[in-house]
């Protein structure tokens, strides 16, 4: 099992770091060359800038029982597709049960955007004290499922 970070603006890098050293589980931080990152546990991958390069790639590197962090709903299901688990950097888990409404709510959302000329998105709320508490948990328990069920799987 591995851990690969959408790492382009992931405000939870540190966390997943502190979290996945205690259970030994390697961490790949995927980003574009206009990021800039520093790690001395996650192995990182700098991948060259275009649209998607750093999903596609995330993507293709991931396997059954890893677990991705993004924020993309699209990574998600292609994730969800090859047999990992993914999670929002919010906590949330991606699951087969809930990706497509997720990419049904995207999708009209963009629609509605482009109908009103509204291009442009708000940004989203600042990030609590809360969030990180609540990521570091979910985080925790995936992890915690994701051994279970890879353990009794394999057998």
């Amino acid at each position: 099992m591995k851990i690969y970070v959408d790492a382009d603006a992931c405000p939870v890098v540190g966390m997943i770091e502190r979290v996945t050293r205690g259970h030994n589980i390697p961490v790949v931080l995927l980003c574009d060359t206009n990021h800039i990152l520093h790690s001395d546990y996650s192995e990182i991958k700098i991948i060259g800038a275009g649209a998607d390069a750093v999903d596609f790639a995330l993507v293709n590197m991931c396997a059954k029982y890893d677990i991705v962090v993004t924020q993309d709903y699209g990574v998600a299901a292609m994730a969800l597709g090859r047999g990992a688990y993914a999670i929002h950097q919010s906590g949330r888990w991606y699951t087969d049960e809930n990706i497509d409404q997720m990419l049904m709510e995207r999708h009209l959302n963009k629609k509605a955007r482009r109908a009103s000329g509204k291009n442009r998105i708000k940004g989203s709320r600042k990030r609590t004290q809360e969030d990180n508490i609540n990521f570091g948990q979910s985080f925790e328990k995936l992890i915690k499922a994701a051994v279970h069920e890879e353990s009794v799987l394999s057998k």
